[in-house]
């Protein structure tokens, strides 16, 4: 880098002026009055440590001089260039000497070198607005960062290249978390029903219609694409086709509400939904629900309270827990677990006079990710219970021999299997200038539309109202 220095005595002509005692004392007194000017005349120059610069000297240099030579190095290149080396952190005054006689002032303030801390913050942590500052051993970190832990890496990545870090790093306020809104149905299908509930729907001729379809409980699920008129004989060809059994449910058209093919089922005890549960929960962190209660459990102390006898309550029924995640994808990555436990008398104890109740639990835990407005099921968790029946008439069925007339013994098979259909979406807050879902809800026993008209008539009249304290007084 070079610097040009402009020369104010500059000879403007050949050989010695020829004039008289006066004249050279009046051009002493101007070549006085120029070098306190050009000495008053100081130049400032910013040096980074181990940066250099050269100088050209519009004059032959004579002599130069620092005063402080630990800082700047100052070296004579040619009769009129100056090298300047900033060798550490400092301030010093360089004074050039012409041959001449002129003089110039150089005033140089060295400091750190922050280009490559810079660039390693900005490799580091390319999305942060990190700016760095050195002042002799130390470093002071400024700007805004996303959270504290960018802070504090920034400020480990630092610390070893000087003695000291200063952190003057401000956390921006976090933004609004994404909301995400789970919809759940949890639903008990009695296996042994749903075997016998059978779908058979059989075509006669019909064009593209599927010859035959039938639910998982039949066996290979076959379709036949048939051609001509109802009546004529069938003419096509006969494919098989995999059916999902997790439901024992088959869905023929693609078209068919699911929901309501569950309340058919539920009109015909095959399926019971126990619980509908929507919970809402921000992004990276957990919700709950339980749907059940707490039975009490007699527990005996020990040590001093020896044989003492307290009681401690335990939770049953429907039970979801689930932690929801956001990907960079748009997609919803999250941790479910299911649980399902009720309260199992057949297989409870007796102790010390207490009637202490099992618990029958079900519980599944998986981790998936999906779509918003996409679904899924946890299914398989099935429960065999058999249950025998005893039935007899007081007394009579005390009788030798003939008492087996008056009692009678059932078994009951049951199996059902617990499924759980689990759809996240992900939501956003209202703003207060956002029309509201009930602004579009129409007054009870007003036909469609009025509301409408009504709803404007009156933020008209709100409109025109008068504030009292700018009403005109008459």
């Amino acid at each position: 880098m070079k610097r040009q220095i402009a020369n104010p005595f500059r000879r403007t002509g050949r050989g010695t002026p020829w004039w008289g005692a006066a004249g050279r004392v009046a051009a002493a007194a101007v070549l006085g009055a120029a070098a306190l000017l050009a000495q008053s005349a100081t130049q400032d120059l910013r040096l980074t440590v181990g940066k250099s610069i050269v100088i050209d000297y519009p004059s032959d240099v004579g002599r130069i001089s620092t005063s402080n030579p630990d800082v700047v190095d100052a070296v004579p290149i040619t009769a009129r260039e100056i090298l300047l080396n900033a060798k550490t952190v400092g301030n010093s005054t360089v004074v050039v000497w012409a041959k001449t006689g002129e003089r110039s002032f150089f005033a140089l303030n060295v400091e750190h070198n922050t280009e490559p801390i810079q660039r390693l913050l900005q490799e580091t942590f390319p999305n942060e607005a990190i700016q760095v500052a050195l002042a002799r051993d130390s470093a002071s970190l400024n700007g805004q960062v996303t959270s504290a832990a960018v802070a504090e890496k920034a400020t480990a990545l630092v610390a070893p290249l000087v003695k000291s870090v200063v952190n003057n790093l401000v956390v921006a306020p976090p933004g609004i978390e994404k909301q995400i809104l789970l919809r759940v149905k949890f639903a008990e299908l009695n296996r042994s029903r749903a075997d016998e509930l059978g779908v058979n729907i059989l075509s006669t001729g019909a064009a593209n219609t599927p010859g035959q379809v039938t639910t998982g409980q039949f066996p290979s699920a076959r379709a036949t694409r048939v051609e001509g008129v109802i009546g004529a004989p069938v003419r096509g060809t006969t494919s098989d086709f995999s059916i999902s059994d997790s439901l024992n449910l088959f869905a023929f058209r693609p078209d068919l509400n699911l929901a309501a093919f569950l309340r058919a089922l539920t009109t015909r005890n095959v399926l019971q939904i126990l619980a509908e549960p929507n919970l809402v929960a921000t992004n990276g962190k957990e919700a709950s629900f339980l749907a059940g209660g707490e039975f009490p459990i007699p527990v005996l102390q020990g040590g001093a309270n020896a044989g003492a006898v307290t009681i401690q309550f335990r939770e049953y029924g429907i039970r979801l827990t689930f932690t929801p995640e956001t990907t960079a994808h748009n997609t919803i990555k999250m941790r479910v677990r299911s649980e399902l436990s009720t309260i199992d008398l057949a297989n409870s104890i007796t102790f010390a006079g207490f009637t202490i109740p099992a618990l029958s639990t079900r519980r599944a835990e998986t981790d998936v990710e999906l779509g918003a407005g996409q679904s899924f099921v946890v299914a398989g968790l099935l429960d065999d219970r058999v249950t025998e029946t005893l039935s007899r008439i007081p007394g009579l069925a005390e009788i030798p021999v003939l008492g087996a007339l008056f009692r009678s013994r059932a078994t009951n098979k049951t199996k059902t299997e617990l499924v759980v259909l689990v759809t996240p979406e992900i939501t956003e807050p209202l703003n207060a200038s956002d029309r509201k879902p009930a602004d579009e809800m129409y007054r009870p026993g007003l036909p469609a539309g009025l509301g409408d008209v009504i709803r404007h008539q009156e933020e008209h009249e709100k409109s025109m109202q008068v504030d009292p304290k700018t009403k005109p007084k008459m």
